[in-house]
């Protein structure tokens, strides 16, 4: 963390570019960034050797020799994961294992997010993959492509991507990093929520684990959520997972695999020393840095403003502005569960009602995320700089700025003088940690 006499020009991502702003002349300003961690010289070469020496447990190629069917459950585009470093290694070791090209699908882990492009699938994994190999996407809402693994709660089972149970090896990448719900991401959830049915996922996202003390961020000893995704990963039998930890840059600064347990923790271990940092307090304004994916639309976006306020000590006081610079060219986003954030976000009320319905009627996939937005918004402020499409950022109870600079004189409006203001560059990564 930098003090107030650091430079006069801050910066945050804004899509594949920066914005850069000024603070008020009476504001007292400071930055959140991430602890340092060298990147990997050779991030392939990293991989290929993870791949050979796991955290624990035989490599891939002694774990792959004889079976008839390969699936690996990739991440999506709405993930920064480096797959194209990642797959390649996990393809030589099954090729080495004598597993025919024919014989591995990879499965495109998209949740209820919309399904993948052939464009996303060549930027996520590469033409030669995809080329040589079967891509698919996972369908949520699909019955015949879905199958029980394990008991849920209330009498909902844990419904996974038929191809990915029913093959004889099922293999996943991830990167480890914080995770509002799971704490820490990485692990068996690509497959255990991304490869799951809408029931599910909407069960797990919605209040009956947000509203458990457990489900935190940088959180996995007793978190719940965690605790189903370890649960189901197991029941579906997840082998082998290939992870990595990235920088604010998207670096890899380490990687490692082998079973998603050992492998999550090893990762996680090493993700709470690069993320987290300390503040002296509550701040009256933060300025939440996104940047390109997640930046595509404000379903993803919005989570920069929720990780702040789920912190173990929310970093916006109550009263206080969250600004989001995000150009959200997709608006809410187009996938099936980001039009239900749309729809429960401009359903009238305001948050209370949100939030009242939620917990009255349950949600369906994606409103989940207006569930969490509206409890944040309970709180404060969220100011959305240099949207695309303001009127329905507006429709949707959030404010709109044409710049940073602009949304932080609004803001300046709302909190009173001598404002104090938090930049946090990459907030979907670095977490303030309030000191105590």
């Amino acid at each position: 963390m930098t003090d107030e006499s650091g430079p006069t020009w801050f910066e945050v991502p804004f899509g594949r570019s920066t914005a850069r702003f000024t603070l008020p002349s009476d504001a007292s300003g400071a930055v959140a960034v991430s602890g340092h961690m060298p990147p990997l010289p050779d991030p392939l070469a990293t991989a290929r050797a993870a791949v050979a020496a796991p955290v624990t447990g035989r490599p891939l190629r002694e774990i792959a020799l004889g079976v008839r069917s390969v699936c690996i459950a990739v991440t999506d585009a709405t993930r920064a994961c480096p797959d194209h470093i990642l797959v390649p290694p996990m393809l030589a070791a099954l090729e080495a294992a004598g597993v025919p090209d024919a014989s591995i699908t990879l499965l495109v882990a998209v949740g209820t997010h919309r399904a993948s492009t052939p464009e996303e699938k060549i930027a996520k994994l590469g033409a030669a993959v995809v080329d040589r190999y079967r891509v698919v996407d996972h369908d949520p809402v699909d019955p015949s492509g879905l199958v029980a693994v394990a008991d849920g709660p209330e009498g909902i089972p844990f419904r996974i991507n038929r191809i990915a149970v029913e093959a004889d090896l099922l293999l996943a990448t991830g990167v480890v990093e914080p995770h509002q719900y799971a704490g820490y991401s990485g692990g068996g959830k690509t497959v255990a929520i991304g490869c799951a049915d809408e029931a599910i996922i909407a069960y797990t996202h919605g209040p009956a684990f947000l509203d458990l003390p457990g489900t935190r961020l940088a959180q996995l000893v007793g978190n719940p959520f965690q605790e189903a995704v370890r649960g189901v990963a197991a029941a579906a039998k997840v082998a082998f997972v290939l992870n990595a930890v990235l920088d604010d840059d998207g670096a890899p600064v380490a990687i490692a695999a082998g079973p998603p347990e050992a492998t999550q923790d090893h990762l996680a271990a090493l993700a709470s020393q690069l993320y987290t940092t300390t503040i002296p307090a509550q701040v009256d304004i933060a300025v939440a840095g996104v940047g390109h994916p997640k930046d595509a639309n404000l379903y993803q976006a919005s989570r920069a403003a929720s990780y702040l306020q789920f912190a173990p000590t929310p970093v916006v006081r109550t009263g206080g502005v969250i600004i989001l610079p995000a150009a959200c060219p997709e608006g809410a986003g187009q996938g099936s569960g980001e039009q239900r954030f749309l729809a429960a976000m401009r359903d009238g009320g305001g948050p209370a009602a949100i939030i009242a319905r939620a917990r009255r009627d349950g949600i369906r996939p994606g409103e989940q995320r207006a569930f969490v937005m509206a409890r944040v918004l309970e709180d404060v402020t969220i100011i959305v700089a240099g949207a695309e499409h303001p009127a329905e950022i507006r429709s949707m109870g959030f404010q709109t700025a044409l710049t940073v600079e602009a949304a932080l004189a609004d803001a300046v409006a709302m909190v009173g003088d001598r404002p104090r203001v938090l930049v946090v560059p990459h907030a979907l990564l670095t977490l303030p940690i309030v000191a105590q």
